[in-house]
This record gives C-alpha cells, structure tokens and sequence, in this order.
C-alpha cells in the first residue's frame, strides 16, 4: 500500500501497525512520537494501530539542543 512518511512517498504490506513500522525503522523507545493523518498516536496504541492505504505518517524524534 501506498503512504507519506514524511513526506516522501512509501509502499508498507496490508496491515502494517504503527509498531510494525517503528521496529522496521529501528525507532528508540523514547524520545519519538508518531502521527497519522495530524493525529497523534499515543504509544499505547501503536499495536493497535494499522496503517491504511494513502495515510499521512510523520515521525518525529526529540533532539537536544538550543
């Protein structure tokens, strides 16, 4: 199936979870949160959570600095 990842375009098998995807892309544990469509995806729900065809994902990572 065809979706954004931040904003570059994607193709993920039917059925993928917000989980799935992390894993695959070796996301941390901390430190990342994860939207679908402007909303956000509580961790909680990650397993939960199945991507769909033409979703809007962007992943965002805290950084330190200033």
């Amino acid at each position: 199936m065809n979706v954004k990842i931040n904003n570059t375009p994607c193709q993920l098998p039917e059925g993928t979870t917000v989980n799935d995807l992390a894993k695959e892309r070796s996301l941390p544990e901390k430190g990342v949160a994860l939207a679908v469509n402007n909303q956000m995806v509580p961790r909680a729900e990650w397993n939960e959570r199945v991507i769909a065809e033409g979703d809007d994902i962007v992943i965002l990572k805290a950084f330190c600095g200033g």
